[in-house]
């Protein structure tokens, strides 16, 4: 830990990764997003390690959701994203895939969020953009946050370059971020780390730091 001009800036994990500096975020694990790639399985496995060290060592914990709108309510946004991703050539053809309330929606079983844990509906691809999650880790004095889900290059490398936009500390669970290829992961990644301001770390090395926590959390509340 350094400290300058009455600041303490956390320079290790250990030290970043404190519930007391840093929240997780699980992001858009729902049952319409996991299984639309190869890795799924593996990604919900790392991101049950990982809520299960964050609810032992007393970590805020935060979902995203996302949903699309209903077409007649949707904007040129959404409507252009359909038609590239269904290969549709008139947006009138698409369909909104995961609406608010339907089964895609729900994140999975397996990660079902617990009580004072909290969900975020959000239609743009970063989790900061036009949601409360901002607002909610400055109340709570947060500096960082660990996040892992689906996908990497679509969701979350927005979420993290906005995040760090934001001042925040992003922690990266790289085998806890699901992507559509090996490929695509890597690329992500590569451009990620090369500023040097993104920690990128795996599940085995933050598990124990997020259970250990727990003596960070006792002891503020002393």
């Amino acid at each position: 830990m350094k400290y300058a001009f009455g600041l303490s800036i956390a320079e290790k994990l250990e030290e970043i990764c404190s519930p007391s500096r840093c929240a997780l975020v699980v992001y858009d694990m729902q049952a319409g997003i996991v299984p639309q790639i190869a890795e799924g399985p593996e990604i919900l496995s790392r991101c049950q390690q990982l809520l299960a060290a964050a609810r032992t060592g007393g970590f805020r914990v935060f979902f995203t959701r996302h949903i699309f709108l209903p077409n007649c309510a949707a904007g040129v946004g959404q409507l252009r994203r359909a038609m590239v991703w269904q290969r549709k050539s008139d947006p009138i053809a698409t369909e909104p895939l995961i609406t608010q309330e339907s089964p895609p929606w729900q994140i999975v079983s397996e990660l079902a969020p617990r009580e004072g844990e909290v969900v975020i509906d959000k239609i743009t691809m970063s989790a900061f953009e036009s949601t409360f999650l901002n607002v909610a880790l400055r109340d709570a004095h947060l500096e960082a946050f660990v996040i892992a889900g689906i996908a990497l290059e679509v969701g979350i490398e927005p979420t993290v370059r906005q995040g760090a936009d934001l001042n925040y500390v992003p922690i990266v669970a790289t085998d806890a971020c699901g992507s559509k290829t090996p490929e695509a992961k890597e690329r992500s990644l590569a451009t990620l780390r090369e500023t040097g301001e993104i920690i990128a770390v795996n599940t085995n090395q933050l598990v124990p730091v997020m259970k250990a926590a727990v003596s960070d959390r006792d002891q503020s509340a002393t």
